[in-house]
């Protein structure tokens, strides 16, 4: 059965964190829907569009195998205050389903109250949100996984990322 995957973004996303993200999951034979706050079409910082298919509301963890939050401290910063994708990244982690979150991302974690107790890294700029969070930050990790939750700092990392991501789905071959 085809995994699902859902990329949640804003305007102003970090556009490497999207674009690489995106095409790692269509090549590894996921169906990847884009979601936006009305399905509005999106740029990122470097002018790169997202073309979401679905809107934010009504996601259900029913219907995803990952999700998947790209940084650019703009996007973050929008999504975060979007009720719905804190409920169903809540529902997503709750059901053991992977969380995915890169750069400023861990925002969208930290709103949705999934981080006490976790081990994660993300941008270092929001190393003291992470730790006021109850997260257990761990510093110049390029990637750090803990169970289903899944974070990395800064695009650099987008192969270490991506590898960590797969590595959740081992029956789909796709985490080598």
């Amino acid at each position: 059965m085809q995994k699902r995957a859902v990329i949640i973004t804003a305007q102003g996303f970090q556009d490497e964190e999207f674009v690489y993200p995106y095409y790692r999951l269509i090549e590894a034979g996921f169906q990847v829907d884009v979601a936006t706050k009305d399905q509005a079409p999106v740029t990122g910082k470097f002018g790169v569009p997202a073309r979401p298919n679905r809107p934010t509301e009504g996601l259900d963890a029913k219907d995803y195998d990952l999700v998947l939050l790209p940084g650019g401290f703009e996007a973050p910063d929008r999504v975060r205050l979007i009720p719905e994708v804190l409920e169903f990244v809540r529902q997503m982690d709750t059901a053991g389903k992977v969380v995915a979150a890169i750069c400023h991302g861990p925002w969208i974690l930290i709103s949705a109250g999934i981080t006490r107790g976790r081990r994660m890294t993300a941008y270092w700029s929001i190393e003291a949100d992470v730790r006021n969070s109850g997260a257990d930050y761990q510093h110049k990790e390029p990637l750090v996984i803990d169970r289903n939750l899944v974070t990395s700092p800064h695009y650099n990392n987008n192969h270490d990322f991506m590898k960590g991501v797969l590595s959740l789905f081992p029956d789909c071959g796709c985490g080598k």
